[in-house]
């Protein structure tokens, strides 16, 4: 039986976007059903739009097997763990001149859309914790990825002391927990990213310390070959951009430039988007475009929901959990 949020969805989105998400959800949980293997991938600020409030159960209820999410995700939501009650909301954001935004940066304010994330108590109080994570690998002949050191600091019991919400409502802790995989590409754009590179400038730390983009996705394509068969592997993408266009790749790449011709495609997907269908945008292309790069198969259910992700995916999520 399904929760009241569920029911509010089968009565009243019947039409259009809603439909789509109706049948999107649907599609995700049959997926699951039948024995499928889910990956999301988290673009934008979900992380600070506090998406782990939903996305922390559904890795916990095994349902979700793989994350791809850029450096700026996967660092915002422990910033909101340790620092969550020195945020700004700025709900007029729209109506902001130059000399308000510089006033933001000068108090140690940056902002995402309504939201700003203090530097002193976010960026530096992680800072001086990972700092250490990083150092203490290198100083052992240690290479680890990304997210990897972020698990190392979340286990270690080191941010417990800050903790300003719910350690459930963290999506980083509850992956951890579990050590579900998680590719980061492009990590280097991000705020961590660019204080490493910081510390590689300056001598302190070296660049091989961080396991690269390159093999995160030597390390995707084994996992892939792996989780594939069966029902196969569902790709749940949230926004667009590099979260998204880098794991879709290892498919062609597999079928392609490995020549496993017997490598199968993804077996379901969906995008949320609000991106418009464009010429050139892969992020506005439909669907149906990802064929003829050998990612999807004629049969694989595709849907694109156009809409706020931050609205679309709770409520997709809900659906999936039952609530």
């Amino acid at each position: 039986m399904k929760g009241p949020i569920s029911q509010f969805i089968e009565k009243h989105y019947l039409h259009f976007n809603a439909a789509a998400l109706v049948d999107a959800a649907k599609g995700y949980e049959t997926h699951l059903t039948e024995g499928g293997k889910m990956m999301v991938t988290l673009a934008g600020a979900m992380s600070t739009a506090e998406l782990g409030k939903s996305l922390a159960e559904m890795i916990r209820q095994g349902k979700i097997d793989i994350i791809s999410c850029t450096g700026a995700n996967l660092e915002e939501d422990i910033m909101n763990l340790v620092a969550h009650k020195h945020y700004k909301r700025v709900p007029n954001y729209r109506d902001l001149s130059p000399q308000d935004e510089w006033d933001l940066l000068e108090n140690h304010y940056n902002r995402v859309t309504d939201t700003c994330i203090p530097e002193e108590e976010a960026f530096r109080r992680l800072q001086k914790h990972i700092w250490g994570i990083w150092k203490g690998a290198e100083d052992k002949g240690e290479r680890y990825f990304p997210h990897e050191y972020m698990y190392q600091i979340l286990l270690s019991g080191e941010l417990e002391q800050y903790y300003e919400i719910d350690p459930k409502d963290s999506w980083m802790l509850a992956a951890a927990e579990r050590n579900l995989p998680i590719v980061v590409p492009g990590w280097e754009d991000s705020t961590m990213g660019n204080i490493f590179s910081s510390y590689v400038i300056k001598n302190q730390i070296k660049a091989s310390t961080m396991k690269s983009g390159i093999e995160y996705m030597v390390w995707l394509a084994d996992w892939y070959v792996k989780n594939s068969e069966g029902k196969g592997i569902g790709f749940f993408q949230i926004g667009g951009g590099i979260a998204g266009d880098f794991p879709i790749c290892v498919v062609p790449m597999l079928y392609q430039d490995m020549e496993m011709e017997n490598i199968p495609f993804w077996s379901y997907f969906c995008q949320i988007s609000d991106s418009t269908t464009s010429y050139g945008s892969y992020s506005g292309a439909v669907p149906n475009e990802k064929i003829t790069w050998g990612k999807l198969d004629i049969d694989t259910p595709k849907f694109i929901v156009e809409s706020d992700a931050t609205i679309v995916a709770p409520l997709i999520f809900s659906w999936v959990l039952g609530l």
